[in-house]
């Protein structure tokens, strides 16, 4: 595995929502290096539900990060011990999920963590997974975003939403204040696949997919394979810190998106497709919401990769594998 040349080589790495299948796949990836000495995995679920490999270098480590002192224990205990030097941040409820409990886990966990990495004796790099939701798309802003666009800061959004900004502006307001803690917020597209919590995946699974008759917006998806290398990239980035947009390989229509999965297109009037979708989500359990997603199903919105390109050496490379092929 390659190492950035501009990069300093971690020691070990903590990996925060391992279960997830980025978080999986992440420490896949991370263990090819052979000269890095250990990967912590941390999940919820029991080591027997995670699909990771046997590795000595490997521990597993079910944790409740709704709580302060499981992840106090975490930092200052095994962590310190195998002399963990960067973290990588992936451990956020789904889309949809709400409730006290959810915003412990997407913000406050986040806040005890910046807190503690600050005064931990071996610690020197965050990297926190954050989501191109965080951006506020309408009709009048550009179509292609940098990473200075406005933020989704309306307090109707919900509160996936809410709580995504609240921990992104978190993890941003630490650079620079903690004395020996570098930060990277990676800003990613929407990785479509399953058990990822993707709106547009579940929206996909349906055999018909109502769309908003008139629109037809460009979307932009990752695949698990440059989510992983993007994350990869930014453990390696030793020194470099600030925010990056990670787009995916794959910018198309949503029309397009629709015949690749292999579903029914039906274009159909507007407002009748939240609370058909509402009735939809209720009756089967399904995730997606057209009322959360009705900026972006109306208008186009492109991460502008070009800094992440620059600084951290990301280009997207691997398309998204789509049930009807090309």
């Amino acid at each position: 595995m390659s190492v950035p040349s501009s990069g300093r080589a971690p020691r070990g790495v903590l990996v925060l929502g391992a279960s997830t299948p980025v978080g999986e796949r992440l420490c896949r990836v991370l263990l090819e290096d052979r000269a890095l000495r250990t990967v912590m995995a941390v999940g919820l679920e029991p080591r027997e539900r995670v699909y990771l490999p046997k590795d000595p270098r490997l521990s597993y480590h079910p944790v409740d990060l709704t709580h302060a002192r499981p992840v106090h224990d975490l930092l200052f205990g095994t962590a310190r011990d195998l002399e963990v030097d960067v973290v990588v941040h992936l451990a956020l409820h789904r889309a949809n999920d709400f409730g006290d409990r959810v915003h412990v886990q997407n913000v406050e966990s986040l806040r005890w963590l910046l807190s503690l990495a600050d005064r931990h004796p071996t610690l020197r790099r965050l990297v926190f997974r954050s989501h191109a939701e965080v951006y506020r798309v309408e009709r009048g802003l550009p179509s292609v975003i940098t990473e200075d666009h406005p933020l989704e800061l309306s307090p109707d959004a919900p509160q996936w939403v809410r709580d995504r900004v609240e921990a992104d502006l978190l993890a941003c307001a630490q650079m620079g204040m903690a004395a020996g803690l570098e930060l990277a917020v990676l800003r990613c597209a929407e990785v479509l696949a399953p058990n990822e919590g993707s709106q547009l995946h579940d929206y996909l699974s349906a055999p018909v997919c109502l769309r908003s008759a008139g629109f037809d917006p460009m979307l932009n998806v990752l695949s698990l394979e440059d989510a992983t290398e993007a994350l990869r990239l930014a453990v390696y980035a030793g020194g470099r810190q600030g925010i990056f947009n990670i787009p995916g390989a794959d910018t198309l229509p949503l029309s397009t998106c629709i015949r690749l999965s292999g579903k029914l297109d039906v274009p159909a009037p507007g407002p009748l497709l939240a609370p058909l979708y509402e009735a939809r989500r209720r009756l089967r359990g399904a995730q997606f919401s057209y009322r959360i997603n009705r900026g972006r199903f109306h208008f186009a919105a492109v991460l502008d990769g070009s800094h992440a390109r620059q600084r951290l050496g990301y280009e997207p490379h691997h398309r998204v594998t789509w049930p009807a092929g090309r």
